[in-house]
């Protein structure tokens, strides 16, 4: 699959039109979505799911920005909890939400970039994710 995974607060940029990164969000999913595929997994959907009322405003505001969920496949999953291990070693701390660790884990075994604004965490456990953030 050739794609590219948008993070969560990417589309929070959007959904809740963010005074400094709404813009920035909107054109960024539009230049990629001319020539990519976007997707999103079921923990991205949760995340941004908590500002809708209903399940249907959440599935319209996703279709008309042709975002696709896909599941998050088994080796992306064991990735996750591995990765999130190595980070609690390094005395990661407890506030760190896991669901960066699925957005990463998925981006890396489905060989997407990631659209985020969110990249020192992803830098450093998914150093081989290519991320496309405000910064490039």
């Amino acid at each position: 699959m050739n794609g590219i995974f948008v993070d969560s607060c990417v589309l929070l940029d959007l959904f809740t039109n963010d005074p400094n990164w709404a813009e920035w969000s909107e054109n960024i999913l539009e230049q990629y979505s001319h020539t990519n595929t976007m997707y999103i997994n079921s923990i991205v959907y949760t995340e941004v799911s908590i500002g809708f009322n209903k399940i249907e405003e959440v599935e319209l505001a996703i279709s008309k920005l042709d975002i696709k969920v896909l599941e998050i496949p088994r080796e992306a999953l064991f990735l996750t909890g591995k990765t999130f291990l190595k980070y609690r070693r390094n005395k990661g701390t407890k506030n760190s939400p896991l669901a960066d660790f699925f957005i990463g884990a998925h981006s890396s075994v489905s060989n997407f970039d990631l659209i985020t604004r969110d990249i020192e965490k992803y830098k450093t456990y998914f150093p081989q994710v290519k991320l496309i953030n405000p910064e490039n």
